[in-house]
């Protein structure tokens, strides 16, 4: 193991190297979420019957602020659900969509199987309607909705005739239905669409708003099947994140039969079209972006046999993409058989592939295999980063050239975990841990760029200490096959890992105390190739020492080159104003198409203070939701002192159409709320 020798890297970090670090003896692994042992250690301490009486009360119903405060339940901090004692494995819904009131109509029916002895059922829910619960032989049942805790949502609780005894199975039937106001719903006007005709609606449930679409266990320990009738509009397309089946006059069937965690349940409604890109591919969108789309993803089929052989056959089916609206918070989100888009990767240029080959990824790491609650995320996104630039480097002929391409995109990646560690979040941080804590923490507010960077970078060096990618991918297919249709936690993993390189020696070296739960910068950056990083620490040097800039210095570079020359210069001190007009327009950064570029330079030019950009740089956040984007950029405005009140304007001014998430995060960046 090494540290990156280039200096445009060295001043990031210090790194702590220790030849024989003392090894960290981990306590008994916590069992997946069925086994025996788990159960009844969770019920020991939380058992059915003290659930309802003042010492569990105590638990989960003093002041909001302490409930906030604490663990909702014992196998996930975010959720109050129950799984442990009864266990939702299909779930058959019935929606009815209704854009007139922003509402679905739903019944769903809840398939349980008792685990232990019960006479209640724990389920999430979000600012739901609920009509009536009732036995799947009409017997209506009591049931209790607790206090509404911000962001978290309620518990309900449903009393059952007699106790069920353990091996039992249960249906309930519960009638619903959603607020306008659902966390996971973004209700769009004709305005606000590309045709500007119709209204469109679609979800975003990871990671804790499916309790704002139905009554569940909304925790990833939990994975279930489902099937679904959705009536909508005749003129309107719906899709899920399962494959679609009859289609008539305005009820659409789905069936998903592989089974997910409730954060994978997706929905789209839409005046759409669609384009084959493949045997089992089309994309989705509306008209307006239709064509553009199929051009730009017409590469997936190579990207889903590449997947295939690295990680084993695809076991989804159909694998669509659906272009959203430019709302949609993020670059992508992997739902099953359904990947949702940004229409910020239509670059033209097919140069922002790695996120579709990141959503494919997901169909193995994420919702394959799943982490059993969001403290251990990085069992998601880590593994995908690292799959996704595996594959991505698989597509490359020249091994050497495939190896430079991987760790090329990997030191763009560690320049995006710097920032989050450095300037984002603090080193002390304890968000900047592998495995977080999440008690009286909301998931929304840990996310960031930790758990896919520094949980890719972990892997590369694991991959590294025990002997490289051939041995290393033979444990990545054994992995996968041993935990999938399975959720794990951490110390699974680690279990799994040690006892499969039981006879390695280099096992020793692994410092894992200080990987998993250490804040900052990981203890060890991998000793990558960085050839393809020299031309652009070389311009660096000039453009920081000259004045003089020609498009010779950048006429051969690729749109990634040009991405880690504007991130390294954003790392920087800001530019004089000059120098970066001269060299955004000679170096054509300003006349770009590509989303990832533009972002860099409207923030370079925040950090040189140009006020010439300002409209530039509130028309980009203004025009898309991407996270990615706007978070820094706003962070960036909130900085500069001058124009602080007009961004909080702006933002104000278009809070009411962001999605959830992003308007809740964007508030705290904006110390508009804690």
């Amino acid at each position: 193991m090494a540290v990156i020798c280039t200096n445009a890297f060295k001043r990031h970090f210090r790194l702590v190297f220790n030849k024989r670090p003392k090894i960290y003896k981990p306590e008994k692994a916590y069992g997946t979420l069925l086994t025996k042992r788990h159960i009844l250690s969770s019920i020991t301490k939380y058992s059915t019957k003290n659930f309802c009486n003042s010492a569990s009360h105590k638990y989960f119903a003093i002041t909001k602020q302490e409930k906030a405060m604490g663990a909702l339940s014992p196998l996930d901090p975010s959720s109050f659900s129950r799984p442990e004692i009864a266990i939702i494995r299909h779930v058959s819904l019935v929606l009815d969509v209704d854009f007139e009131n922003k509402v679905l109509a739903g019944i769903a029916d809840l398939n349980f199987d008792i685990l232990h002895a019960t006479d209640e059922i724990i389920l999430d829910v979000n600012n739901l309607t609920i009509q009536s619960v009732e036995l799947k032989d009409g017997t209506q049942l009591k049931y209790n909705i607790d206090e509404h805790i911000p962001n978290f949502g309620s518990k309900l609780s449903v009393t059952l005739p007699n106790s069920l005894p353990a091996g039992q199975k249960l249906i309930l039937r519960i009638k619903y239905r959603t607020s306008p106001s659902a966390s996971a719903l973004q209700w769009l006007e004709p305005n606000q669409t590309s045709g500007k005709k119709h209204p469109y609606m679609f979800s975003q449930c990871q990671p804790i708003h499916a309790r704002s679409i139905l009554p569940c266990q909304d925790t990833p320990a939990v994975k279930f099947t489902y099937d679904a009738e959705v009536t909508a509009p005749e003129e309107f397309t719906v899709l899920m994140s399962a494959i679609r089946g009859e289609n008539r006059s305005k009820r659409t069937m789905f069936q998903q039969s592989v089974p997910i965690p409730s954060y994978l349940l997706a929905i789209a409604v839409g005046v759409l079209e669609h384009r084959r890109l493949g045997p089992r591919s089309l994309v989705w969108s509306e008209k307006e972006e239709i064509e553009r789309s199929a051009w730009e993803f017409a590469e997936t089929e190579k990207y889903l046999e590449a997947a295939e052989n690295l990680c084993g056959p695809y076991q989804w089916g159909q694998y669509d993409l659906l272009v959203l609206p430019p709302s949609f918070p993020y670059g992508g989100m992997e739902n099953p058989c359904l990947t949702f888009v940004t229409p910020t990767l239509l670059a033209g240029d097919r140069s922002q592939a790695d996120v579709i080959v990141h959503e494919i990824m997901h169909s193995w790491t994420g919702n394959l295999v799943t982490n059993r609650n969001f403290e251990h995320f990085w069992l998601n996104e880590g593994f995908t980063v690292f799959l996704e630039r595996k594959v991505g480097a698989s597509l490359i002929a020249d091994p050497a050239e495939a190896k430079r391409s991987r760790d090329f995109h990997s030191l763009l990646g560690l320049q995006e975990l710097s920032e989050t560690v450095n300037e984002e979040l603090g080193p002390t941080n304890n968000l900047t841990r592998l495995v977080v804590d999440l008690n009286g923490i909301h998931p929304d507010d840990a996310f960031s760029s930790i758990p896919y960077e520094k949980g890719s970078l972990f892997l590369y060096y694991l991959e590294d200490l025990f002997g490289g990618p051939e041995v290393f991918d033979e444990f990545l297919r054994s992995y996968l096959g041993e935990f999938q249709k399975r959720s794990l936690d951490t110390d699974q993993f680690k279990d799994y890992l040690l006892n499969y390189f039981s006879g390695n020696n280099n096992l020793s070296y692994v410092d894992w105390d200080t990987w998993f739960y250490s804040s900052g910068m990981p203890p060890i950056i991998p000793n990558y190739d960085t050839s393809m990083t020299k031309a652009v620490t070389a311009l660096v040097t000039k453009i920081t020492e000259q004045s003089d800039f020609s498009y010779d210095d950048v006429k051969l570079f690729t749109p990634h080159q040009m991405i880690n020359l504007l991130q390294e210069l954003i790392d920087r001190d800001a530019l004089p104003i000059q120098k970066l007009r001269n060299l955004g327009n000679v170096y054509k950064v300003n006349a770009s198409k590509n989303s990832e570029i533009i972002y860099r330079w409207l923030r370079l030019c925040i950090r040189s203070r140009d006020i010439t950009r300002l409209d530039d740089v509130l028309n980009f956040v203004n025009q898309q939701g991407r996270m990615k984007y706007v978070r820094p950029i706003y962070r960036d405005l909130y900085a500069w002192e001058d124009v602080r009140q007009q961004a909080i304007d702006n933002f104000l001014k278009n809070e009411p159409y962001m999605m959830h998430v992003s308007a809740y995060t964007l508030r705290k960046d904006l110390h508009l709320s804690e």
